[in-house]
């Protein structure tokens, strides 16, 4: 690798403000904040909305957003059971 154009790659604790649950992993990203881990050590804090707690394909609690009856539009057209 060429000397000095690639970013600094360290751990950092992500944290999913949604779920309240944190990982310790490594990253590129860089933040002002900081949090105490476990270990004692502090790392930066990257805050994110969504993580594999709470994203619905991976927790498997699928919701259908419905705003405007297109979900049963479509049942009703093409006979999808529920």
């Amino acid at each position: 690798m060429k000397a000095g154009i690639h970013p600094e790659y360290r751990d950092v604790v992500f944290h999913d403000v949604t779920s309240d649950f944190r990982i310790l992993t490594r990253s590129t990203l860089s933040s002002k904040e900081s949090v105490k881990w476990e270990d004692g050590n502090e790392y930066p804090l990257i805050k994110v909305e969504i993580s594999s707690a709470t994203h619905p394909f991976y927790t498997g609690k699928n919701k259908i957003v419905d705003t405007s009856g297109r979900v049963d539009k479509f049942r009703k057209r093409y006979g999808a059971a529920k």
